[in-house]
C-alpha cells in the first residue's frame, strides 16, 4: 500500500510542478524504481517544460518509460561455483589458441562458461547531462540532414533516438560520431538517400575495425572506448558501431539477430536500414554494405531489437517468477521472421505431461550440440502449443524450461519447405542398415558461423546416436577408406555422427529413401 501511495504521490508532484504535460505512468513507474537517480531523471523532464520543446519532451518520455530492461551487463567466466577465472580472449592469438586455453581450464575446473557479473541499471546510472546531450543531438541531426527527412517521429524515437543498443557501457558516443562524420554531408550524391550516406560510413569503419572470432567467448559487449582501442570484435560490436555511428548522423538503422542458427552453430546479429521509400535493406557493419549483404543460413526465427517494450512479448507477459531461456527472455525485441524467409505457424499437441507452474512450452533448434530454444507458445488446454511464424525446411523440437534446462515434451519434426510436419519418432521395430561418409565442420564466413560437408578421416573413431527422447548411442566404429557400415538402426529417426574429441560442432540428418544423408 505504501508503495502505491507514492507511486501516485510522485505522478501527483510531477504533473503539479510541469504545467499541463502529464507524465506518462511508465515514465512514472520508472521514476519510482530510479532511488537516488530519480533527480537526474527529473532535471530531464524540467529540461524540457517550453511549449517549443514538447516533442523533445515526448522523446524524452519514450526514453525514460522504456529504461525497464535497459542496462550494463558485465559478464566474466566462472567455473560452476561461480569463481572468475580471470579469462581474456585477447591473451592468446588466434581462436584455435583461444580455445586450446579454455578447454585445458575445463580439464581441470570442470564446465565453465560466461556468466553476469554486474548489471547496472540505466534508471540507476544515467545523468540528466548525458540523456540531454543525446535528446539534442538526435533531434539536431534529424532535422539537419535531408536524408533523414523520410522517418516519421515514431521511426525516430527507434531507429535514431536511442541513447543505446544493447547491455554496451554507457558512452558519450553520439557527440564524438556527429563531428567525425560531418564530411559525408558533402560527400553523398544523392542527399534525400539514406543508404547512400551509411554506405560512406560503412566504408570508413571498414577501414579501421574488423570482425574477430575470439570475441565469440566475450558475452560482455564492447563500449566505444574499448571499439577504438580493440579495432576489432564479434557481430554484436560491429552492428553497435554502425548504429553509433549512423544513429548520430540521422540514419535510421536497427540491429536484426536470430537466438541461434538453425542449421549450424552459434547466432547472429546485423544491421538494417530504412531507406527513403520505407524499405528494411539489410547489411553488416563494418564488414558489407546494404545492398550486398546475403544471409546464406536457413533462418528458423529472427528478431529485431528496439527500445521500447513490447506489451506482447514473453518477458512482458509471463509470471515474474517463470524462468524464460536466453535471448527470448527479452521485453524489447519483435519477430520479423516473416521478412526473411517462408514462415508457417506450427500447431501442436504436446507428447509429455507438462511440469507443474509451467504455463510456457519453446521450440528448439539443434545447436552446437545441444537444443537451444528460439521462440515460446503459450499452453492451452490439451496441451495445445501454436508457434507462430517457424521458418521452414528446418528440423525443431518442442520443449520445457524446467530449472533453467531443456526438457523434451514431444518427437522432433522437420518443418517442410511446403510448411507441413513430418515427425521423426524412431522406430525400434524396423531396422536399417545405413552407410555414412561423411560428416560437417564449421566454418566462420560474413562474421558468423557456417558448416561445408567432410569427409570422414580416416583412422579417426565416430560414434553413431539416434534421437528416442534423448540421444542414445548406437556404437563406434574407426573411419578407414570405405563407408562407416552400422547395421540395426531405428528407422524414422533423426541422426547424429560425432567424431571423437569433438567439440560437438557435427550437424544432424536422417536418412532419405535412398540412404543417403540429409543434413539439418
Amino acid at each position: 500500500m505504501k508503495k502505491r501511495i507514492l507511486y501516485f504521490f510522485i505522478v501527483i508532484l510531477l504533473s503539479a510542478c510541469q504545467s499541463h504535460y502529464k507524465v506518462p505512468a511508465n515514465v512514472a513507474e520508472i521514476l519510482q524504481k530510479s532511488g537516488n537517480n530519480r533527480s537526474e531523471l527529473e532535471k530531464v523532464i524540467r529540461h524540457y517544460q517550453r511549449p517549443e520543446d514538447s516533442l523533445k519532451l515526448k522523446a524524452a518520455y519514450f526514453l525514460i518509460g522504456n529504461m525497464g530492461q535497459q542496462s550494463y551487463i558485465h559478464y566474466i567466466v566462472a567455473d560452476t561455483n561461480g569463481n572468475d577465472m580471470h579469462f581474456n580472449v585477447l591473451d592468446y592469438p588466434n581462436y584455435d589458441k583461444m580455445v586450446q586455453a579454455w578447454d585445458s581450464l575445463e580439464t581441470i575446473y570442470g564446465k565453465i562458461e560466461n556468466k553476469p557479473d554486474t548489471i547496472i541499471y540505466d534508471y540507476n546510472k544515467v545523468t540528466a547531462e548525458y540523456l540531454i546531450t543525446n535528446i539534442d543531438l538526435a533531434f539536431k541531426a534529424w532535422r539537419e540532414f535531408p536524408w533523414a527527412k523520410h522517418i516519421n517521429f515514431d521511426q525516430f524515437c527507434e531507429y535514431i533516438l536511442p541513447y543505446r543498443s544493447t547491455n554496451e557501457p554507457l558512452e558519450n558516443w553520439r557527440p564524438y560520431f556527429y563531428k567525425k562524420y560531418q564530411w559525408v554531408k558533402d560527400s553523398v550524391k544523392n542527399p534525400d538517400d539514406p543508404v547512400q550516406a551509411a554506405i560512406l560510413i560503412n566504408n570508413d569503419i571498414k577501414s579501421w575495425f574488423t570482425f574477430d572470432s575470439r570475441f565469440y567467448r566475450q558475452s560482455t559487449d564492447q563500449g566505444l572506448k574499448e571499439m577504438l582501442k580493440n579495432k576489432m570484435g564479434r557481430c554484436e560490436d560491429m552492428t553497435n558501431l554502425a548504429i553509433y555511428a549512423m544513429r548520430a548522423m540521422g540514419i535510421p538503422v536497427m540491429s536484426d539477430f536470430t537466438p541461434y542458427w538453425a542449421k549450424t552453430g552459434n547466432n547472429h546479429a546485423w544491421n538494417a536500414i530504412i531507406d527513403k521509400n520505407g524499405k528494411v535493406i539489410i547489411f553488416m557493419g563494418g564488414l558489407t554494405n546494404p545492398g550486398e549483404y546475403h544471409l546464406g543460413q536457413a533462418k528458423a526465427k529472427v528478431y529485431r531489437k528496439t527500445f521500447a517494450k513490447q506489451p506482447n512479448s514473453l518477458a512482458a507477459i509471463k509470471p515474474e517468477w517463470e524462468k524464460v531461456p536466453p535471448y527470448i527472455d527479452r521485453n524489447n525485441i519483435i519477430d520479423v521472421t516473416r521478412d526473411y524467409t517462408p514462415v508457417s505457424d506450427v500447431k501442436l499437441t504436446l507428447e509429455k505431461e507438462v511440469p507443474d507452474s509451467t504455463d510456457y512450452a519453446y521450440i528448439c533448434v539443434f545447436n552446437t550440440g545441444e537444443w537451444k530454444a528460439i521462440h515460446w507458445s503459450a499452453i492451452d488446454s490439451g496441451k495445445k502449443v501454436n508457434f507462430t511464424d517457424m521458418g521452414r525446411d528446418i528440423a525443431y523440437l518442442p520443449a520445457y524450461y524446467v530449472h533453467e534446462k531443456i526438457i523434451p515434451a514431444g518427437s522432433p519434426f522437420i518443418l517442410t519447405k511446403k510448411g507441413k510436419i513430418v515427425f521423426l519418432k524412431a522406430n525400434t521395430k524396423k531396422l536399417i542398415r545405413v552407410k555414412l561418409i561423411s560428416t560437417t565442420q564449421k566454418v566462420t564466413r560474413n562474421a558468423t558461423d557456417n558448416i561445408k560437408r567432410t569427409f570422414l578421416t580416416p583412422g579417426m573413431n565416430y560414434k553413431l546416436f539416434y534421437w528416442d527422447g534423448k540421444w542414445k548411442e548406437l556404437g563406434e566404429k574407426k573411419a578407414g577408406k570405405g563407408p562407416l557400415i552400422f547395421n540395426n538402426v531405428p528407422s524414422n529417426a533423426l541422426y547424429w555422427l560425432v567424431a571423437e574429441k569433438s567439440r560437438k560442432q557435427e550437424r544432424i540428418f536422417t536418412i532419405d529413401e535412398k540412404g543417403r544423408q540429409v543434413w539439418w
